[in-house]
């Protein structure tokens, strides 16, 4: 009697656990609070948006001939963020400032030409 307690307690909250997955079918439940998903959301598009300038920065470096300079335009960050991340709504500002950011400091001045600073921003 003692052990088939001891198997029912273990089936039952395991056939549970199934039927809870049958339920939901894999989906991620969505978070609680809607403001901490647009945070989220914020930094997860900013850190991205980095990330693809310096990709961008590192396959034009790849790319340039020895004693060539390094061409990044602000289509490149776009074409990047498009492909690893799928973000097709950036728009050429944000992109821009991003990709200044990114020359700045990865001290592309000596080697690398830009068109970030001609995107509604001047060169500082």
């Amino acid at each position: 009697m003692a052990k088939s307690l001891g198997v029912l307690a273990f089936v039952v909250p395991g056939l549970l656990l199934v039927a809870t997955g049958f339920r939901w079918r894999g989906r991620a439940i969505g978070p609680w609070s809607a403001e901490r998903a647009a945070r989220a959301e914020r930094r997860s598009r900013a850190r991205q948006l980095l990330r693809s300038a310096d990709m961008a920065i590192a396959a034009a470096r790849r790319e340039a001939g020895r004693g060539e300079p390094v061409i990044v335009t602000v289509d490149d960050v776009l074409d990047v963020a498009l492909r690893h991340y799928g973000r097709a709504h950036l728009t050429r500002d944000e992109a821009a400032e991003a990709l200044r950011r990114r020359y700045e400091a990865a001290g592309c001045r000596a080697d690398c030409v830009t068109d970030a600073f001609g995107q509604g921003a001047t060169r500082p």
